[in-house]
Order: C-alpha cells, then structure tokens, then sequence
C-alpha cells in the first residue's frame, strides 16, 4: 500500500440522512488501516504505533480505540485487507492450472509477490499472525480461497471434509515459506518448488 496524506477526522457535521453515518464509519476505519498498513511498510509493527496511526488517519486516539481496541487488532485488520486484495484479483483472474494442487500453489504464489512488493509490511503481517492472541478469521479465508481454487468455485466441500484440513496444512506451510524468504533464507522460485512438491502429495485426490 502507498502512503496516505493526513485528512481531517469527519466526525463533525458528516453524517447525511441516509446511510451518511454508516458510510463515514467505514471511510474513517479505512483510513485508518490504511495509515497503519503505511506505517508498517515502512517499519514493521513497531512503527505502527497508535498515537501515530491516529495522527496520520486524522482521527482521535479515542476514535481510534472505539474501532481497533488493540494494536493486534490493527494488525489483522491489515491483513484482512490484503486478503481482500488477493481474492479481489483471484476472482478476476482465475488460475488456469491444469492440477488442483498447481492452481493452489498459483494462488499462493501470487500473494507471496503481492506482500514481497513491501517487505517490511510482509514481515510485520506474518510475524504478528504468529504471535497473536486475537481471534482472525484469516486461516479460514485462506483456506477457502485455496480450495475454490483447487476444487472449483462450484465445488461443494462441506465443513467436515478432509479436504478442508488438507488445505490449511498447505496453508501453514505456505507460511512457514514465507517466514523463509523474508529472513533471506530461501527464494521465491525455491518456495514455489517445495510448495509444488507439497500441494501434490497434499492435493493427489482432490
């Protein structure tokens, strides 16, 4: 994410008589996680400090608090964010791999490029799914997303199948990958190779 000029809280005079309110909650909590996610890139999660994640949003600290209680809440907010993002262009641009375990790695893949764009967001997001305590919804998005992508979007996985925790196991290996490339331990293209290696065992009879 690019970095966004200071506004001035709307909370004053703002709301319009239909649907106004609502509205600016949701342009005001963008607006913070996207100076959040600013902040982030440019020195991890230290950098997102609250004070400065509400100067920078333009809004009150207090404001601030009523909609993230905890700077771990900011954090998966801007993950969530990037998810939207991936899922936004997964379902513009489905993968087209033959294999199921091929469009899987794909997808994955194409959100290790997007959060390697900003390293030091990367490493903030990644580091701070590890060590939170804040219930996410994130794994299970994932999770979804991937198997869409490998069974098709008209696929009926119900909630007790075994595909389902086959996925998230690629899923936290995914992670475990990412951990690898942004401690300069391993590349990209080595990633997606063990990746590949891993979705086929994982995925044969998807």
């Amino acid at each position: 994410m690019t970095a966004e000029p200071t506004i001035t809280d709307d909370t004053a005079g703002g709301a319009g008589r239909q649907g106004g309110r609502s509205r600016g909650q949701l342009q005001r909590r963008r607006r913070i996680v996207q100076a959040a996610a600013a902040l982030a890139s440019r020195g991890g999660v230290e950098a997102m400090q609250m004070r400065t994640v509400a100067e920078r949003a333009g809004v009150a600290l207090g404001t601030l608090y009523r909609y993230f209680p905890s700077k771990m809440d900011l954090v998966v907010a801007v993950v969530g964010e990037e998810l939207d993002l991936l899922e936004g262009s997964v379902e513009r641009r489905p993968p087209r791999n033959d294999s199921p375990a091929g469009r899987a790695v794909e997808v994955l893949m194409r959100a290790t490029r997007g959060l390697m764009r900003e390293p030091e967001l990367a490493d903030a997001l990644i580091r701070s799914l590890l060590l939170s305590d804040v219930r996410t919804d994130i794994g299970d998005r994932l999770t979804a997303l991937l198997l869409r992508a490998a069974a098709g979007p008209g696929a009926d996985v119900p909630e007790d199948d075994r595909r389902r925790t086959v996925v998230r196991a690629l899923t936290s290996v995914w992670t475990m990958e990412m951990i690898e490339i942004l401690r300069g331990r391993a590349t990209a293209e080595e990633s997606q190779a063990r990746l590949e290696t891993v979705a086929a065992r994982l995925l044969h009879d998807l």
